[in-house]
């Protein structure tokens, strides 16, 4: 286990460089892909890709290697090396995982505060894309950092920290093919993409729901035309829309009605939920900023977190082709069309998922209208495999040190698309997934937080593992 000492050099360093290179990391714009088309021109992608490798070559870490690597027309990876120590051959490789791409601003910051302003808070610092993930690679190169330091043994480390990852790592599978000589045989995965279900423990995720997602598009006419002339007669858009919609989700309970896009819950994951929702107990719902008397679509605590993790769920999240309150005339609008993001159970493929919803959606048209199903991410989920004892020892033994309380795991309702391509690549590795995304983190949303405090033992958990790892029998 890291001492005291090396605890303690954890949280300095956090205090002294890493907080404040994530306040610079939270100013500056650097959406993914698919909200900023333009990304290569913009030049937000490449300072903050920028602003990590200057921290990372940095560090005080026996042997680190760091480069940004590049193929033509693609997102860049940063990738960093870490031999292992000297008393440690033919361990094999940890894979350590983050991204530095962030979501879109989304409404609805407190005054004050914004995507791109940080504030610290309560020891939270706010803004976009710290917790959802810029922080991974200063916690990964802190902790194999702090064993160094203390002589502590660690295997082989090979970092990839991408910048595409909230666009569905459309560019990773390349990078991964390229690296794949440079990455060896890899036994164990860090990622540290997901989330926790409260502050007070080391969680484990132990799966992630895939992702079907894209523009449904009807189109009635070619231009607007008087509501009162049309109406009656020219089908609504939008009611055909909704009217499509019904095919995939009953309306008044949000159930998901293909049986193609659902999945059999494993026992142990179903047992894992029943344990993770006796330990958070109103949590569970209370981590939502539900409005005025909304109440939760099911109350029972165990089915609910099975709901977020092991079940599809349907989200309309964003809109074309209705003009503001404002600016809304009496007109029959042409076309409506409609983001879709469909959560997928973890052992739903995404990609034959994605298709399936096209097919769905674009048969037989109501009314002859067009209807395309543009897809735009198709992602399977991932869940893991049975957990190695040593491994299992270690992630208890790191919770009790550094949190003084018993690890827990849980899935999470989140995709991290890299996990679904390493469990084909590595079956036969074990993973440790986390992630700092606790209760009114809010990530993708307004007033997204890094719980700093958390964070530092996260790190020292971190270490800790890497070295039960590299002394494993």
């Amino acid at each position: 286990m890291t001492s005291a000492a090396s605890v303690d050099r954890i949280g300095k360093q956090w205090d002294t460089e890493i907080v404040p290179q994530l306040i610079d990391y939270v100013r500056i714009p650097a959406k993914s892909p698919h909200f900023d088309p333009a990304w290569e021109a913009n030049g937000h992608i490449e300072k903050v890709i920028a602003l990590t490798e200057r921290w990372a070559r940095k560090q005080p870490v026996r042997g680190l290697a760091v480069e940004i690597v590049r193929l033509q027309g693609r997102t860049p990876v940063l990738v960093f090396e870490v031999p292992a120590s000297q008393a440690i051959a033919n361990a094999g490789t940890v894979l350590l995982y983050g991204h530095l791409d962030k979501q879109p601003e989304m409404t609805g910051w407190r005054e004050g505060f914004g995507p791109w302003i940080p504030v610290i808070e309560d020891g939270k610092l706010y803004g976009r894309g710290s917790a959802d993930d810029g922080y991974a690679i200063f916690a990964a190169l802190s902790a194999i950092g702090a064993l160094d330091a203390e002589g502590l043994p660690h295997a082989r480390c090979v970092g990839i920290i991408e910048t595409c990852e909230e666009s569905g790592s459309y560019d990773l599978p390349a990078y991964l093919e390229m690296l794949a000589p440079r990455l060896g045989r890899v036994d164990f995965v860090v990622g540290l993409d997901s989330g926790c279900g409260d502050y007070e423990r080391l969680w484990v995720t132990t799966s992630l729901r895939g992702l079907a997602a894209g523009t449904l598009t009807v189109e009635v006419l070619d231009e607007g035309v008087h509501s009162g002339d049309a109406s009656g007669i020219v089908p609504s858009s939008f009611r055909i829309a909704r009217h499509l919609l019904d095919r995939l989700e009953e309306s008044a309970t949000g159930w998901i009605l293909p049986s193609s896009f659902h999945a059999q819950i494993p026992v142990e994951r179903a047992e894992q939920a029943g344990a993770a929702a006796a330990i958070m107990g109103d949590i569970v719902f209370r981590k939502y900023p539900f409005a005025g008397g909304t109440t939760p679509m099911i109350g029972e605590r165990a089915e609910a977190v099975l709901n977020r993790t092991w079940r599809p769920a349907l989200s309309v999240v964003g809109a074309d082709g209705l003009p503001s309150i404002a600016n809304a005339g009496n007109v029959l609008r042409p076309r409506t069309s409609l983001k879709l993001s469909l959560r997928l159970p973890p052992t739903v493929d995404g990609q034959h998922a994605t298709q399936d919803l096209k097919g769905l959606l674009e048969a037989d048209p109501p009314h002859g209208a067009t209807v395309r199903f543009e897809p735009d991410q198709g992602a399977s989920g991932w869940n893991a495999s049975p957990t190695a004892p040593w491994l299992a020892q270690a992630l208890e033994a790191a919770s009790q040190a550094h949190y003084r309380k018993a690890a827990a795991a849980m899935g999470e309702g989140g995709t991290i698309p890299f996990m679904a391509m390493l469990g084909r690549q590595f079956p036969e590795a074990q993973f440790l997934i986390t992630g700092v995304l606790g209760p009114q983190s809010n990530a993708h949303g307004p007033n997204e937080f890094l719980h700093v405090p958390y964070a530092k033992k996260l790190t020292a958990c971190v270490a800790d593992v890497l070295a039960a790892h590299a002394s494993r029998r």
